[in-house]
């Protein structure tokens, strides 16, 4: 009698985690650059800017695997929830913190699941945009997470991550990826200053963000 071996669901999903980050760096050489940060166990909320449903695997790929295994992205559930395999993926390998993005329809708070997840000793991956940035502007207006998030847990960092080339890698549309060189640039951690603003906090991250964007390259004559 034949026997089959199943692989536990958690086995399973760090096995397709490997797989998934092979084939990232494989198709985009994708590499980090620690600018502003060593790669270290600390816990740390990299957020990012936003232009293709790649960014958030580029930036998990590139963390070291123990980093790796401890860093949750804060994603849309309505994405990741949409079928069978984005639910695996999703929840399984990369325990996303998900989140709807229908105010109307939630039942939970977001920035409580977050803080949730910091205080179970996760770092997080967060695009403060809320949306792709589809337009020529190098960042949507930040919404109010980070900073609630950063105000909460005063003692981890806000690391600006840039994710370069993405857009050119899997514009919106297509299904194949481009094969294209893709560059992810960590910051220096920034920190919610104890009397500052909301919007005051907002400006300097995404100032400090849009720091790391390469330069654009000149127009042919």
């Amino acid at each position: 009698m034949e026997r089959r071996i199943s692989l536990p669901r958690w086995a399973a999903a760090r096995i397709v985690g490997h797989i998934l980050a092979f084939i990232a760096r494989f198709i985009t050489a994708v590499r980090g650059d620690w600018r502003g940060i060593e790669p270290v166990p600390r816990q740390r909320i990299y957020y990012a800017n936003h232009v293709s449903n790649a960014d958030m695997p580029m930036i998990w790929t590139v963390l070291p695997s123990p980093m790796r295994r401890q860093t949750r992205p804060v994603a849309a559930a309505d994405y990741w929830l949409k079928n069978p395999l984005r639910t695996f993926a999703g929840r399984d390998v990369f325990k996303a913190v998900l989140i709807d993005r229908r105010p109307d329809h939630r039942v939970e708070d977001p920035v409580e699941k977050m803080l949730e997840a910091l205080d179970e000793g996760s770092s997080l991956i967060l695009f403060p945009e809320g949306n792709r940035n589809m337009t020529d502007d190098p960042l949507l207006p930040f919404r109010a997470g980070l900073y609630n998030v950063g105000k909460a847990r005063p003692h981890v960092d806000l690391v600006p991550t840039w994710v370069a080339n993405l857009n050119e890698i899997m514009p919106k549309g297509e299904i194949i990826p481009l094969p294209l060189i893709c560059t992810v640039t960590f910051g220096t951690p920034i920190h919610v200053g104890p009397n500052e603003t909301k919007d005051a906090f907002l400006a300097r991250a995404a100032r400090d963000l849009v720091a790391l964007a390469p330069p654009k390259p000149d127009p042919e004559p």
